[in-house]
């Protein structure tokens, strides 16, 4: 496995591959990998020649008040898992290159970047399309994959790869959960033992609200309240949101179908934690 860090270097060995006939694959993350980073590695390890995964903290999708610093970090960890999963390389650029200063240009995927997590986290999706991009131009991938658990991160993805015309078929992989249904996330880590315990109360009634759907429950201000009040029960808990959304354009639903699609972001201490799952599955 190489590792890579230089840019330049990054973009000469793409464009080699490109020439040379090789499909490109593409993880982007943040790094701290856990087993739902692991399942999109192998996933998209199946359709290309060349794997790459990139590992770089991105600060322009952390609020000013959020855990940028924070952030557990562990490359060695993560150089181990990669090269035991056959990646073929691991990009691990510098800020300073990423965001040479002065920065004046950014990415905006309008709409659908000011809803859901978009209210309390208003710069987030900004950063997220603008380091995106970027890593598109960098890698310059066929193909890229992201997870369900950031769901609304993957459809704004979808739209802005769409609206720009880059040229990178967006996948998608499964939540990977916990024994108890607790989404694998790296901010897991900051619950303590009772927090953890508690917040299997998310996936928990988000299974309810399937259940109440598949009896024939469609009215999605009954499902959310419902949900609403089951996670509520639970001490330390504080809801960001729920939302019952259309899959394809995150807009509200007035009667609900089997795909459309419930989310939800809650506070479990001080830990922001999200989900979601389609009604019907």
């Amino acid at each position: 496995m190489k590792v890579i860090r230089q840019i330049p270097e990054m973009q000469n060995f793409s464009n080699v591959c490109r020439q040379e006939g090789q499909k490109i694959g593409f993880v982007p993350t943040m790094g701290f990998l856990h087993e739902g980073h692991l399942s999109l590695i192998r996933l998209i390890r199946k359709q290309c020649d060349v794997l790459v995964v990139s590992i770089f903290v991105n600060p322009t999708q952390f609020g000013p008040t959020e855990d940028l610093e924070k952030y557990p970090r562990d490359f060695e960890r993560d150089e181990a898992f990669c090269r035991d999963e056959g990646v073929d390389v691991l990009f691990h650029p510098i800020e300073q290159q990423m965001y040479p200063s002065p920065y004046l240009s950014y990415v905006m995927v309008e709409n659908l970047d000011k809803i859901m997590c978009g209210v309390s986290r208003p710069d987030h999706f900004r950063g997220v399309a603008t380091i995106v991009s970027k890593l598109f131009n960098i890698v310059k991938p066929h193909a890229a994959i992201f997870g369900e658990k950031d769901f609304q991160q993957a459809v704004i993805i979808k739209q802005m790869t769409k609206d720009l015309n880059f040229e990178v078929e967006i996948l998608t992989g499964p939540i990977v959960r916990e024994s108890d249904g607790l989404a694998l996330s790296s901010r897991n880590k900051y619950l303590n033992e009772q927090e953890r315990l508690n917040a299997a109360i998310l996936f928990k009634s988000l299974r309810g609200a399937q259940h109440d759907f598949k009896n024939g429950v469609n009215n999605p201000q009954e499902i959310i309240e419902k949900v609403r009040q089951s996670i509520l029960d639970i001490p330390g808990t504080k809801i960001d949101y729920i939302s019952l959304v259309n899959p394809e354009t995150l807009q509200p639903v007035r009667r609900v179908h089997e795909n459309d699609r419930l989310a939800l972001a809650v506070y479990i201490g001080k830990t922001r934690l999200i989900d979601n799952v389609a009604l019907g599955k």
